[in-house]
């Protein structure tokens, strides 16, 4: 028959959920701790034991075996030992006898809170262990409420933790959410376990895509890196171990419903796949996707890659605000510079032109004697030009401007060298002499204008005043330039309407007299 003692430690470990060996265990602790208050003990050790048969309870005290006695209730030596228990050795426990197990003697309150704190710390132990192996681990949660941006989450047996570092940018928590959580660390305080728990962690996308692709789970498809930015979006390389297995289409699925069950897990993450390849050149050209690489030139010793794409390619593959090429290069580890086609075009087509500036200076040094020869002749050309020019201009002054301009070429043609040369040698001085005798045509153009309008100036001053209101009138007065009838100024206009109405009334007046008379 089962005690009432055993009964009610049965009771207790179905209430807190523990094996009833460890409750057994708190139990003969506690009731230790209470006999050895009692002085039937005598200040002795004390070790409880119940059979977990039938709850039987048995009480001893014991003596333990040190080299040197400090304390001779609890201890003594070896050689006292051998008269207790042959063959006993230091770190022996003798026992010295028994006490009657009455649970009316002890004090009951402290082995009440005994039990307690042996019940608490057996708790913190086995969730210690059920947790430690889930380090690296996905687990689903929900979140338990939400505080001074610290997010507590509910894990059945135990909380977790999930500071603002782990959280991502992009996503709201709210209490009674139900999310997956990547556990990186299980540590063990004196309140209990202290898990925490992430949503950033790239580890997190490894064990969606575990759960979500068999092939990786089975080792089939291996992830070789993955680089990640939290709730925006992520880059998966993927390698194959099987011939005949399409990675990239594997991760997918058939119309991507395996990738998005990760993307829905992650709250709408964007995701790229890409395959992993032992060429570097390859492998950074697949890891700027969507985007399409033209060339890829590497540098070793520096780790970096110099990527050359098209020019409508070019913010593609620079990404949102540097996004894709930043994921790039953590995923491949290599320094990755993006240029455009006529970026490069156009620092190649100057990098030659520093070379060519320093022979450009150097050739009129070299061929300083054969071209001061030809310099000599076409200098005393231009001077020809020059004086012939001006001679010509101060003969025409009084003429035309054709006049002007016709012996300019023919100056040039009796002492002028061939075209050919002067157009090979271009002379300073001779641009400056066409200048100055063109500055001179112009100044002869302007003093002939001036003159013209002086002599008409003068012409019309000449004329009398009596000219002026002559107006012919008769085959006899008409000059031989003149034509009949013909009216120079507004004033001939008004002598001739005077002269025109005296004739008219002339006629009205002789029309009366003849009328009178008839009368």
């Amino acid at each position: 028959m089962k005690s009432d003692l055993l009964l009610a430690v049965t009771q207790l470990a179905a209430e807190r959920n523990l094996p009833q060996p460890i409750v057994v265990k708190a139990v003969e602790a506690a009731l230790a701790s209470a006999y050895k208050r009692d002085p039937a003990a005598q200040g002795q050790d004390v070790i409880v034991e119940m059979d977990p048969v039938d709850g039987e309870v048995t009480v001893r005290t014991v003596r333990h075996v040190v080299e040197e006695v400090e304390d001779p209730l609890m201890e003594l030596t070896a050689e006292q030992a051998q008269d207790l228990q042959a063959g006993a050795v230091v770190g022996d426990m003798i026992e010295t006898g028994q006490l009657e197990y009455n649970p009316g003697r002890i004090a009951a309150q402290t082995a009440k809170q005994v039990v307690m704190q042996r019940l608490r710390e057996a708790e913190r132990d086995i969730v210690f262990e059920e947790f430690i192996d889930k380090e690296g681990e996905v687990l689903t949660a929900t979140v338990q409420r939400v505080e001074s941006r610290w997010v507590t989450v509910d894990l059945g047996r135990a909380e977790a933790v999930m500071p603002p570092t782990e959280q991502s940018p992009f996503e709201r928590y709210r209490p009674g959410q139900q999310l997956k959580f990547y556990v990186v660390q299980v540590g063990r305080t004196i309140r209990g376990p202290e898990i925490v728990v992430s949503r950033t962690h790239p580890d997190l996308l490894r064990r969606l895509f575990e759960v979500e692709v068999p092939e990786i789970f089975s080792g089939v498809i291996e992830i070789k890196a993955i680089a990640r930015e939290p709730g925006a979006r992520s880059k998966v390389a993927v390698a194959s171990n099987q011939d005949g297995v399409d990675a990239v289409g594997a991760c997918v699925g058939l119309r991507g419903i395996r990738i998005q069950n990760v993307v829905n897990e992650l709250l709408g993450e964007k995701i790229d796949v890409i395959e992993w390849d032992e060429d570097p050149v390859k492998f950074i050209s697949n890891s700027l996707s969507p985007a399409v690489v033209d060339h890829v030139e590497l540098n070793v010793e520096e780790e970096s890659a110099t990527v050359l794409v098209p020019d409508r390619q070019l913010s593609l593959a620079i990404g949102r605000e540097g996004q894709n090429a930043r994921l790039a290069a953590k995923l491949t580890n290599w320094r990755i510079d993006i240029q455009g086609t006529s970026q490069v075009a156009v620092q190649e087509a100057a990098t030659p032109a520093a070379p060519e500036a320093t022979p450009a200076t150097e050739v009129p040094a070299a061929v300083a004697d054969p071209v001061a020869a030809e310099i000599a002749p076409a200098k005393e050309t231009v001077a020809a030009e020059v004086a012939t020019a001006t001679t010509a201009e101060a003969a025409g002054v009084a003429g035309s401007e054709a006049a002007t301009k016709e012996p300019v070429p023919e100056s040039e043609a009796e002492a002028g060298p061939p075209e050919s040369e002067t157009e090979e040698i271009p002379s300073t001085s001779g641009i400056d002499a066409e200048l100055l005798a063109l500055e001179e045509e112009l100044a002869q153009l302007e003093r002939e204008e001036q003159a013209r309008k002086e002599v008409e100036a003068a012409q019309v001053l000449d004329v009398s005043s009596d000219d002026l209101w002559q107006v012919d009138t008769g085959p006899e007065t008409k000059s031989a330039d003149d034509s009949s009838g013909a009216i120079r100024f507004a004033e001939d206009i008004a002598g001739f309407r005077e002269t025109d109405a005296g004739r008219r009334g002339g006629r009205r007046g002789g029309s009366s007299a003849r009328n009178r008379r008839r009368r």
